[in-house]
C-alpha cells in the first residue's frame, strides 16, 4: 500500500510540473497500470477544478442550505486543561 501511495505522489507531482527529473519515470510507469491512469484523471479533474474557481459552482439554494446546516452545528469547545497536581498531605509526609 505504501508504495501504491508514493506512485500517487509521484503522479500528483507530475501533473504539477513539481516532479524532480529523477523521478519521472516511476511515475510515467505507474501511468501504465488501471491505478495510474485513474489517479491521472483524478488529479486533472481536482486541478480544473480548483482553476475555475468557486464562482457559480454551487447553486444558491446549496449555499443557504450548507450556510443554515453549518450555523446549526454546535461550536466547538476545548476542553479545560487538567488541574495541576496537588502535593501529597502534610500528615503522610516523612519527618
Amino acid at each position: 500500500m505504501e508504495a501504491h501511495k508514493q506512485l500517487c505522489i509521484y503522479i500528483s507531482a507530475l501533473v504539477d510540473g513539481e516532479l524532480p527529473e529523477r523521478e519521472r519515470e516511476l511515475a510515467l510507469a505507474a501511468l501504465s497500470t488501471a491505478e495510474g491512469q485513474a489517479a491521472w484523471r483524478a488529479y486533472h479533474l481536482a486541478g480544473d477544478a480548483l482553476r475555475a474557481g468557486a464562482a457559480g459552482a454551487v447553486s444558491d439554494t446549496f449555499s443557504a442550505r450548507l450556510a443554515a446546516r453549518l450555523a446549526a452545528e454546535p461550536a466547538h469547545q476545548p476542553e479545560p486543561p487538567a488541574p495541576p497536581e496537588q502535593p501529597a498531605a502534610a500528615d503522610t509526609l516523612l519527618p
